[in-house]
């Protein structure tokens, strides 16, 4: 099953890692030694978001659209926001990895808690159904609100253990 999108909130040492592979090799070092490692010995340091991601951007962003960039920074910075790592360039349809800096995801733990369901709800369903592969829907948007309310304490934790965050998804 693809498109399942994952947060790792990664110590300095593996951050530097990633940044010092290749960008063509990126998705093999998340799959083989970041998965590996983060799933197995560092759990809290990983937020599962199954294929909420796509909609929650949608709702974060200013414009409801699925692009890379810190539109409406910083909530707009969860998902596609950052520096992109990996998904923008010739070649890269297949994974999308971007990174959230230190300073931006405390920022994003500081703004968080900002988003009511009701605002949520209201942003989920000016998206354009056109542009999203699912019909828009109560059951749809309590799945993706309750991804995005129970990242809350994922940001908060990142934030205060000074963790940067990529964002990785599968295409």
């Amino acid at each position: 099953m693809g498109c399942l999108g994952v947060l790792f909130a990664l110590s300095d040492k593996d951050l530097n890692k990633l940044l010092k592979t290749s960008r063509l090799e990126r998705p093999d070092f998340v799959c083989e030694y970041l998965e590996e490692i983060y799933f197995e010995k560092h759990k809290k340091y990983v937020y599962e978001l199954d294929k909420s991601w796509d909609a929650m951007h949608r709702c974060l962003s200013n414009d409801g659209l699925l692009v890379f960039g810190d539109d409406n920074y910083p909530l707009g910075s969860i998902i596609m926001g950052g520096d992109v790592l990996y998904g923008n360039g010739d070649e890269e349809e297949d994974y999308i990895i971007t990174l959230k800096k230190q300073n931006i995801v405390k920022d994003i733990a500081e703004k968080i808690e900002t988003i009511t369901k009701e605002k949520f709800k209201e942003k989920y369903f000016k998206i354009d159904e056109k542009n999203y592969e699912y019909p828009l829907s109560d059951e749809d948007f309590e799945y993706t609100w309750d991804y995005f309310y129970r990242s809350i304490e994922f940001w908060k934790n990142s934030s205060e253990e000074k963790r940067a965050v990529i964002f990785t998804v599968d295409q």
